[in-house]
């Protein structure tokens, strides 16, 4: 398939990381690696765009382009990742229809409760014109699929399930004896956690991790927490890390995502709480490393850990739950291993999207062919 791929979002190779850019990354990758030819149509990015009027001659601008674009470039499909009523696909709609072209989106997002509220109404309308001229779209949360089918017949609608690509995450025993030899943690069970420090739910997630942390210090536990990480709030979570377990947290910056196998491979446990995480990756990313994670139970974690198999799931900002479950783990080298075990299947079973997005091209390509037929042309 040849396929202009549209990111209204967070274009691909966009500076700042996050779970979404990832997602996005994986999905353009795994496409191309699979034969098909992939090309950025645009980087015009829509946060919030519909209150950004001096934005409107850049936007018709794109909208030219995109169609001299895709003349010139004569795609099989316009494909779309992540529109929502933040970031609706302006583009997608307007170019494919006039071209002809199938329309996918993968990601689509539908809330109705964006309608009632004046600053967010003409995202939700915007968004919702996406979505009802999209051929297809995919969706990696079970509560979108539901949304969707307000508006989407079910054969218009796919939900595929989170994942990553399994063999970027794999256990290392080399690396674990490095790293924790360059940790100075000896044979004391290691504690991991991985954020971004931005002012938001990140910093208050890790800040829980660290008040836990100091709970179980001070209740004589012997641990250590990395952590992962760096941003704007580097300061104040190393000043609250001294104070609650002084000597026993350890801030190792921020880590390239080919690395972070490593990173997980030499912990014994992984806690985040995930507040209203979407989809929570590092979740999957630590139990198919083979280590049990402790997580709130809300949003997207429940899709990604199997509670209470590979990872303790706990009511969301139940602050005790969350230490008993980082406690319980602690305390047991047994089923610390045997929970990682269960982990590393779980997620090679449910979350390798070397195997979930098969559905996705297998869609697309369906798409393509009705579309040939339909117009009387084939294309290899």
């Amino acid at each position: 398939m040849n396929i202009c791929f549209h990111a209204p979002f967070k274009p691909l190779g966009h500076p700042d990381p996050s779970g979404d850019l990832v997602i996005g990354t994986g999905l353009y990758n795994f496409l191309t690696h699979r034969g098909h030819t992939l090309w950025a149509v645009s980087n015009l990015r829509c946060r919030w765009i519909y209150w950004k009027p001096w934005l409107v001659p850049r936007i018709i601008k794109e909208i030219r382009r995109a169609k001299r674009a895709v003349v010139k470039g004569k795609p099989d499909l316009w494909l779309t990742y992540h529109t929502y009523y933040k970031a609706p696909d302006i583009l997608g709609p307007l170019v494919s229809g006039k071209m002809r072209i199938p329309y996918a989106i993968f990601q689509g997002v539908y809330a109705t409760k964006r309608k009632k509220v004046f600053r967010t109404w003409p995202g939700f309308i915007l968004n919702t014109r996406s979505l009802k001229a999209a051929h297809h779209v995919f969706t990696n949360k079970k509560k979108d699929l539901i949304n969707l089918g307000r508006i989407l017949q079910p054969q218009k609608r796919t939900y595929v399930a989170p994942g990553i690509f399994t063999d970027d995450f794999s256990y290392s025993a080399k690396d674990r004896r490095g790293l924790r030899t360059d940790w100075e943690v000896g044979d004391d069970p290691v504690m991991l956690t991985a954020a971004m420090f931005r002012p938001d739910v990140k910093t208050v997630g890790l800040k829980i991790v660290i008040r836990a942390c100091g709970e179980l210090f001070r209740k004589g536990k012997k641990f250590y927490l990395i952590i992962a990480g760096d941003g704007k709030k580097r300061h104040s979570l190393k000043k609250l890390a001294e104070k609650e377990a002084p000597g026993r947290i350890r801030f190792i910056g921020k880590l390239p995502e080919k690395e972070m196998y490593r990173f997980y491979s030499a912990g014994d446990l992984f806690a985040f709480p995930g507040i209203r995480e979407s989809l929570g990756m590092v979740f999957l990313e630590a139990q198919s490393c083979g280590i049990p994670v402790v997580a709130f139970s809300n949003e997207g974690t429940p899709e990604v850990i199997s509670h209470p198999h590979t990872g303790f799931l706990v009511p969301a900002f139940d602050f005790e739950a969350f230490v008993y479950g980082i406690e319980t783990l602690l305390d047991n080298q047994a089923l610390r291993r045997s929970m990682g075990k269960k982990g590393k299947l779980y997620v090679r079973k449910h979350h390798d999207l070397n195997v979930n997005y098969r559905v996705v091209e297998d869609v697309l390509m369906g798409l393509c062919s009705e579309s040939n037929q339909r117009i009387g042309r084939f294309k290899s």
